[in-house]
């Protein structure tokens, strides 16, 4: 990008912001490379876009700092940040052209009429859509107007790009295409990108790194393995990949007993006894024969769901609960199919359990209280 500033580092420092008595933003410190894009991810009302609001400069933080360089953004207006930002709806001008709309916050510097033409043509070419340059934004689609929003952002060679649910009003497929589009985009021109979303495959697509958010407060920060293969909590277990999460009492012997008092035989051994949560992905479970030596629990197949390249499948538990399984549905991994009421055994190995204490703290081996 010609004429582009160096990518920015942020740096966000026990950001806090209070609406009331209601804490919203709890002791966010974070820090983000240059050209990093880091995915503010969570439910609704985890405190991810109030944490981009005031990154932007439209909610002022109760305590904490924001610094952009090394230098504190706390008090500046929005206007004088050098912030390119995306917005959910879009936010384009309905009466002006594409190219208008990309050309705004040139007119608004004040840049030469020159130097803005190139600008746009050079921001327009980026986002492939050169030859919509004078179209309204109603005669485009959903996928367009998004790449218009972004050109916008762009056009002003932020220090700093944020993106808030920008692809939450397309559609399944547009919007993975989407996603890779910005992603190849963003490393490509070295942009450094915060992302708030509550869609884990968005997350995972778009992301360097990501920052699982709950009750206003980060859950666990860092990358997309890190947060699948080892979470830190049984919340981020549910909600990077939606893991099968068992409740109960861990008995001596590594037997986890569930509340209506069935057992489930772990792959560990956990030596002391205490409230406990079994985090298992569907993937990592393989269904036997009842009888099986490796059984970790029996249970009956409940429905049996063909999704292409994925069998899935709903068990129920003679211990208790149901639990998801998904395997490959063909080829050389692939289990026999089983049918509705059919009796069969859960197992899996110790290198794919994650088990919780009391505490909601991973509890190695040997090593839960």
């Amino acid at each position: 990008m010609s004429g582009a500033p160096s990518a920015a580092a942020l740096n966000l420092r026990s950001l806090r912001k209070e609406f009331g008595t209601h804490l919203a933003v709890r002791d966010v410190t974070l820090d983000v490379a240059p050209g990093e894009m880091i995915v503010l991810l969570g439910p609704s009302g985890c405190g991810k876009t109030t944490t981009l609001r005031m990154i932007a400069g439209f909610v002022p933080p109760t305590g904490g700092d924001i610094l952009l360089d090394n230098e504190s953004l706390v008090g500046v207006p929005a206007y004088s940040r050098d912030i390119g930002i995306v917005f959910q709806s879009y936010a384009l001008f309905p009466h002006l052209t594409v190219a208008r709309n990309v050309r705004f916050g040139l007119e608004m510097r004040r840049m030469a009429t020159d130097a803005a033409n190139a600008r746009v043509d050079e921001m327009l070419r980026l986002v492939k859509l050169e030859h919509f340059a004078e179209r309204l934004p109603r005669l485009l689609s959903g996928g367009q107007q998004q790449r218009v929003a972004l050109a916008r952002a762009l056009a002003i060679h932020p220090r700093l790009l944020l993106l808030d649910e920008p692809l939450s009003n397309l559609d399944a497929a547009l919007r993975q295409e989407m996603a890779r589009e910005i992603r190849i985009l963003q490393r490509d021109r070295g942009i450094t990108a915060i992302v708030v979303t509550h869609d884990q495959g968005e997350a995972m697509a778009m992301a360097d790194r990501l920052v699982v958010m709950r009750d206003g407060g980060m859950e666990q920060v860092g990358r997309q393995e890190d947060l699948y293969e080892r979470p830190a909590t049984p919340f981020v277990a549910g909600f990077i990949g939606n893991s099968n999460l068992l409740r109960g009492r861990l008995d001596r012997g590594g037997t986890l007993l569930t509340e209506n008092d069935g057992c489930i035989a772990l792959a560990g051994r956990y030596h002391a006894v205490g409230p406990a949560c079994l985090a298992i992905r569907p993937e990592s479970i393989h269904l036997g024969d009842p009888d099986a030596a490796d059984a970790r629990a029996q249970g009956t197949v409940m429905l049996g769901t063909y999704l292409g390249a994925v069998m899935e499948y709903v068990v129920r538990l003679d211990a208790g609960p149901d639990v998801i399984v998904r395997g490959p549905s063909a080829g050389r991994d692939a289990e026999r199919r089983r049918a509705a009421g059919e009796r069969v055994c859960v197992t899996w190995g110790v290198a794919v359990e994650r088990l919780f204490d009391e505490h909601d703290r991973p509890a190695p081996i040997g090593e839960i209280r």
